[in-house]
């Protein structure tokens, strides 16, 4: 524990540069590498806010087509009783499931004349996805709303039905996969279905393979005698891994129960791999300018050599030395984590407005949206980020006193002295 004439003489250390061109150097050098790890804290902050944004962005993007979590027969058969699943379901996390709805999914070929497009159909009960789906409760009204049984309506994401060349009014051929035995041989089914609308989800990969039908329309179609799975809505999506896990658990091993981080897996873990990967590179920039304080103070404790020399004179032991610089660095690290991650703090919250207004005094725009879809900046500054970006930067600065400190604790009182 430091002791309160340490505190003062290694603040005063920091704030030193007003005797002298030389002192003046030092504490220009100090600055510097305050003002470092000031840029680098920020820095950090700024870009792991930055890719927190676009991971929400997405996430809600792809929350707004699929449900939290998916119960499906294994065998691709219809469950005997959607709704009796949804009970099971229901009484396994009765604080969480807000709402269920049946659906059928199948891969199968879409076609317009000469263009044909892969697809996943999607049979859904509007009334019932409303509850479940974002997308679906706003669409409820329009598109979704002209989705009834016999109709053959159809309902493409927007990209897909650019893809064919479709406008609304227009009939889409859809095959299904497996065929019916003729005489004549193994003949695709195939039914021609009338575009009711489109949805644009903001997902690309959404937007160019979801196409959606009535659920009697798909069940005929396809050949089912029914719902092949159950969508359900979570109170808290956050804990959908461990929700799916304890409902999998209530029901039979015939179901499986698919949450949305196992659904969208690979891109989660490229997402996280690249936060892990861009933290460890920012950090090396804070670990530089944490370590600009080792010549900071190698230098200044050649600079006060004599000063040391007199502590020691009238008492002050090796231990006191070292502790007297160790505060001058730990102070300068404190000062610059602090002021980094006010920085970092204020354009992180403020980047909806700082990006526009450098867009506009560039004449550029950085994100564009007809290839980022995402047409501005968004940011999340979460805790969990800052408080470890904090703590290292702090463990970084305290390291770099080491040795320079300990350095002036071995200082000879003789040896300084003598052409003093």
């Amino acid at each position: 524990m430091s002791t309160p004439y340490e505190w003062q003489i290694g603040w005063r250390y920091v704030r030193a540069g007003r005797a002298g061109r030389r002192n003046g150097f030092i504490s220009f050098i100090s600055a510097t590498s305050m003002i470092g790890i000031a840029l680098g804290v920020a820095a950090l902050i700024i870009v792991l806010s930055v890719m927190n944004g676009f991971q929400r962005e997405v996430r809600d993007r792809m929350l707004s087509v699929i449900a939290h979590v998916e119960l499906i027969d294994r065998s691709g058969s219809a469950l005997p009783d959607w709704k009796v699943t949804a009970d099971v379901a229901r009484a396994a996390a009765p604080q969480q499931v807000l709402g269920a709805a049946p659906f059928i999914s199948a891969q199968v070929l879409t076609a317009r004349g000469d263009e044909m497009r892969g697809a996943l159909l999607r049979g859904i009960v509007p009334a019932e996805e409303a509850s479940v789906t974002p997308l679906a409760a706003q669409m409820k009204d329009g598109a979704f709303g002209q989705l009834v049984p016999g109709a053959w309506n159809i309902v493409l994401g927007i990209e897909l039905a650019r893809s064919l060349g479709v406008r609304t009014g227009d009939k889409v051929t859809v095959i299904a996969p497996s065929g019916q035995v003729t005489p004549a041989g193994v003949v695709p089914r195939l039914k021609q279905f009338t575009l009711a609308g489109t949805f644009d989800s903001g997902h690309y990969e959404y937007d160019s393979a979801y196409a959606l039908v009535h659920l009697d329309d798909a069940a005929k179609l396809l050949r089912t005698e029914g719902a092949t799975g159950v969508q359900l809505k979570l109170a808290d999506l956050q804990q959908a891994r461990g929700i799916a896990d304890q409902i999998q658990r209530a029901l039979p091993d015939a179901v499986s129960v698919r949450d949305w981080t196992r659904t969208n897996r690979n891109w989660f873990d490229a997402v996280q791999l690249e936060k892990r990967l861009m933290f460890i590179i920012l950090t090396l920039i804070v670990a530089v300018a944490a370590f600009n304080l080792v010549s900071t103070l190698v230098m200044t404790v050649t600079d006060k050599r004599a000063d040391i020399a007199i502590l020691r004179t009238l008492g002050a032991s090796p231990r006191s030395v070292m502790g007297i610089f160790v505060v001058q660095g730990a102070l300068a690290g404190i000062v610059g984590t602090l002021a980094g991650v006010a920085l970092g703090l204020l354009i992180a919250f403020n980047i909806d407005v700082l990006v526009p207004a450098l867009e506009r005094l560039l004449s550029t725009s950085f994100l564009p949206a007809s290839i980022y879809v995402i047409s501005r900046m968004p940011s999340q500054p979460l805790w969990s980020d800052i408080l470890p970006i904090t703590l290292i930067s702090l463990a970084l600065a305290f390291v770099a006193t080491l040795y320079p400190s300990w350095r002036a604790s071995r200082v000879n009182p003789a040896e300084a002295l003598r052409y003093e």
